[in-house]
């Protein structure tokens, strides 16, 4: 469509898309860090038996607003020794590749930046790699040495993770055929059991390989080494302030959200809803009161709505037919639905991509909050010796399911990859698909069941103390002057 507004003028194709680059995406960065911040507030304050920020708007949702005009007010500071040059570039260096990685996130079948990329996901891979760079030169250009422990905590970190975080999601590309991520997206739309999590056991383990690798790779407890406040001050920021500092959080929640991003589109369905899109043709019926006449049904209510069928859009999409459509009507025709229905189609898809990401975010927190810092000896151990092993054995597990587990085979004129949406699933298959599918529903509503308790026990707060005749808390505590006189005499 950007195409058919500029024309054949190329400057003006590349001014449109960064005009909407920097309009849509610069804010919705800082608007995910703003909400992350009064969420780990809030999660950090309730984990510790406090309710976190409350007075500022509803539920304290504005404190973060208000911390980040207090920022941009602050006198911003540099340190006589450090090198002006890399201390002013760091911060914008480590900002810059998060959004980078944003422009190339497919949130909905139209709601994508950047279409084109056949190899989305190494893109991700590469320039979120930049983003140690900032750190480094954060550490250095500061020209003190606890930013420079930090910094070099990180390129340690961050160099030996990215291997496991690798190749966990090559073994997701084993599975899914493609590095084009809106392909990932429609291959999954058969229904949860077809996510790619599910798809074998070998891939169902890389999943907790890369969230575990995933929380080194974005400085998250228990690998918080590079910041670590209780030994390094404040780690390779320590000489930031104001407007500068703020920019290392921004990245640091931005990165969250794009490999819980990618976790939800390589693992976990995508765009695509968790209610599975079953179909139920029947002879038409009238509802009474409303006098509707039904002839079919949906499990998911909007998918039935606007008459979404997620395996024909995906065979309409790898024949060819969506990308030929250049008009939002045509689009639309050729996904089988409405104009308007397209519109609360990919409403629909974002609110379930968003809704995916931010669950990993949650379960971020929830650990930070939960489990203890490591040493950097046992960070660097728990990678080379577990970690690198671990998702080495998943990849050749996975390179052997398929090879000899038969695929599907797709119908003539499509993608061989494709036979995971449309093609006849085999037994063993579809038993392990269906296993993996009830295990990992049993995980998640064992941490849902988990919040769901404490929310309910709200009200009933954990001992205040283990020794309450030696240690007194609270309104139990007598307090004198010290004085002899004010002192209660002895017992008899």
């Amino acid at each position: 469509m950007i195409k058919q507004w500029a024309g054949d003028n190329e400057l003006l194709f590349v001014a449109i898309k960064m005009l909407i680059a920097a309009s849509v995406f610069l804010p919705a960065v800082n608007v995910i860090a703003i909400i992350a911040v009064w969420q780990e507030r809030k999660i950090a304050g309730h984990m510790q038996s406090r309710l976190g920020p409350k007075h500022v708007g509803p539920f304290g949702m504005l404190q973060t607003i208000a911390d980040g005009i207090k920022l941009l007010l602050k006198e911003d500071l540099i340190p006589r020794g450090a090198d002006h040059f890399m201390f002013r570039l760091a911060p914008y260096l480590a900002f810059a590749p998060v959004f980078a990685a944003f422009l190339a996130v497919p949130f909905g079948p139209q709601l994508c930046f950047e279409a084109s990329f056949n190899i989305g996901v190494l893109y991700l891979l590469a320039v979120l790699s930049v983003e140690v760079m900032g750190t480094i030169l954060a550490g250095w250009g500061s020209n003190s040495k606890w930013a420079i422990y930090g910094a070099m905590r990180e390129a340690c970190q961050m160099v030996s993770y990215e291997i496991p975080l690798g190749i966990s999601i090559i073994c997701g590309l084993l599975v899914a055929g493609t590095l084009h991520m809106t392909q990932l997206n429609y291959l999954q739309g058969g229904g949860i059991w077809d996510w790619f999590v599910f798809h074998n056991p070998f891939i169902f383990c890389a999943f907790l390989i890369y969230f575990v690798a995933s929380l080194a790779s974005t400085k998250r407890a228990p690998f918080d080494l590079p910041e670590s406040e209780s030994e390094l001050v404040a780690g390779f920021h320590t000489e930031y302030s104001g407007f500068r500092w703020m920019y290392f959080f921004s990245a640091e929640y931005g990165a969250m959200f794009i490999v819980g991003a990618i976790q939800a589109m390589l693992f976990m369905g995508g765009w695509n809803s968790a209610i599975p899109p079953i179909w139920f043709n029947f002879e038409p019926v009238t509802v009474p009161i409303i006098g509707w006449t039904l002839s079919t049904l949906c499990l998911d209510p909007v998918y039935w709505a606007i008459g979404y069928h997620p395996v024909e859009v995906g065979q309409a999409y790898f024949s060819g037919a969506i990308d030929a459509a250049t008009t939002w009507g045509g689009k639309a025709q050729a996904m089988g639905i409405s104009p308007f229905g397209l519109i609360v189609l990919n409403l629909y898809c974002l609110a379930w991509f968003v809704a995916k990401a931010w669950a990993v975010i949650f379960v971020h927190m929830w650990l930070r909050w939960t489990l203890p810092r490591i040493r950097i000896d046992q960070v660097l151990y728990s990678c080379v010796k577990v970690m690198l092993p671990a998702s080495l054995v998943m990849l050749a597990g996975v390179a052997v399911w398929i090879a000899f587990v038969p695929a599907p085979t797709p119908p003539a004129g499509l993608p061989v990859h494709v036979g995971h949406l449309v093609g006849a699933v085999p037994w063993l298959q579809a038993t392990t698909q269906v296993i993996l599918m009830l295990l990992g529903l049993l995980i998640v509503a064992s941490i849902v069941g988990v919040v769901l308790w404490t929310y309910i026990h709200r009200d009933k707060m954990p001992r205040k103390t283990l020794f309450p005749d030696v240690m007194p808390v609270g309104n139990e505590v007598h307090f004198t002057s010290g004085d002899e006189s004010d002192a209660e005499p002895p017992s008899a």
